[in-house]
């Protein structure tokens, strides 16, 4: 009889979620299986890129990954450029102040100083030689993606009450899509031997393949 009582008021203890906290526990595993199904269109993207990137002259790559690898050096080792980050996040948020659905979304997903840097090298390309400030361009292209990158996967990871990670998972792969798609547009636009058609379909034919090869196994 005891035990009957006390599993009776175990039972009386559990409290039923309320329909808007089941609701957020949906959305919260919808984002992590979106986020988990993005993951081969990033591959794809990266695998792709990296491919379009060798075609280019080595005063193009080389310039460019060692972009990268500075901010890493920079980041790791000698300081953390958190305030860049955050003035061009307020730059954003300017720009798109008249368009409220963009002022939270533009910041993570637009590389505002590479998209400065790019679009100003196309204008100096049109209006002069630009082949002794190729490297110095490139190369800051390079350091401010992997600025806006590390910092917006920091700042997605570091938001509270994203337990399973879904909202990090979901949202730095569109922002890693996303800045790679603009990125090969710029390459394109700038260098002859970088196609954005040959990179743009190469990721959807190897993310397409490894869709339906997963498919098969779970469902064939």
């Amino acid at each position: 009889m005891e035990k009957k009582e006390s599993a009776d008021r175990l039972f009386s203890d559990i409290k039923v979620p309320s329909k808007g906290k089941l609701q957020e526990y949906l959305l919260v595993l919808l984002k992590l299986l979106f986020g988990i199904c993005l993951l081969p269109a990033v591959y794809a993207v990266t695998i792709c890129f990296s491919g379009e990137l060798l075609k280019l002259e080595p005063q193009v790559n080389g310039p460019f990954i060692w972009g990268i690898v500075g901010f890493i050096l920079t980041y790791f080792f000698i300081w953390e450029p958190a305030v860049f980050f955050k003035k061009g996040q307020r730059i954003l948020e300017f720009m798109f102040r008249f368009f409220s659905p963009l002022v939270k979304i533009a910041p993570f997903v637009l590389p505002i100083y590479t998209i400065l840097l790019c679009l100003a090298y196309l204008i100096m390309a049109k209006m002069a030689d630009t082949r002794e400030f190729l490297t110095l361009f490139i190369f800051g292209i390079g350091f401010s993606l992997a600025l806006h990158l590390v910092f917006s996967a920091k700042t997605l990871r570091s938001k509270a009450g994203d337990k399973l990670r879904s909202n990090y998972i979901f949202g730095f792969s569109w922002i890693y899509i996303l800045d790679a798609l603009l990125l090969a547009l710029f390459f394109n636009l700038a260098f002859e031997n970088f196609s954005f058609l040959t990179f743009f379909n190469s990721s959807y034919q190897i993310s397409r393949s490894i869709y339906l090869a997963a498919f098969r196994q779970l469902f064939l």
